[in-house]
């Protein structure tokens, strides 16, 4: 048992700031671990990141095919070869008395 200045018995006096400085330690760890794994941690951030380049990737690509899409009915709307192409190419129609000779690729 230790004594105190005085001499009676107590506890040590340095006890104190040891449960303070293992509390601090504590707290900073959970802070940490809350910090990167929790709900808004540096985990789930890089996550939301990633996707949000994704989806972003994705809507340029359909811009892209939007305005390819637009050039192509603007073409079939103004233009009656292109839409005798299309027939004849997606559709495979023909004319009357026209023999389609179909080439069968290897």
């Amino acid at each position: 048992m230790t004594r105190t200045r005085d001499g009676r018995p107590g506890r040590l006096a340095s006890s104190g700031p040891k449960i303070l400085t293992a509390v601090a330690v504590f707290l900073l760890v959970v802070l940490l671990i809350t910090s990167v794994f929790g709900k808004k941690g540096l985990m789930e951030i890089q996550r939301t990141r990633k996707n949000y380049e994704a989806q972003f990737r994705e809507l340029t690509a359909l811009e892209r095919r939007k305005a390819e899409l637009g050039k192509e009915i603007a073409e079939l709307e103004r233009n009656p070869l292109a839409v005798e192409k299309e027939a004849r190419d997606k559709l495979w129609l023909m004319k009357i008395n026209e023999i389609v000779i179909v080439d069968k690729k290897k």
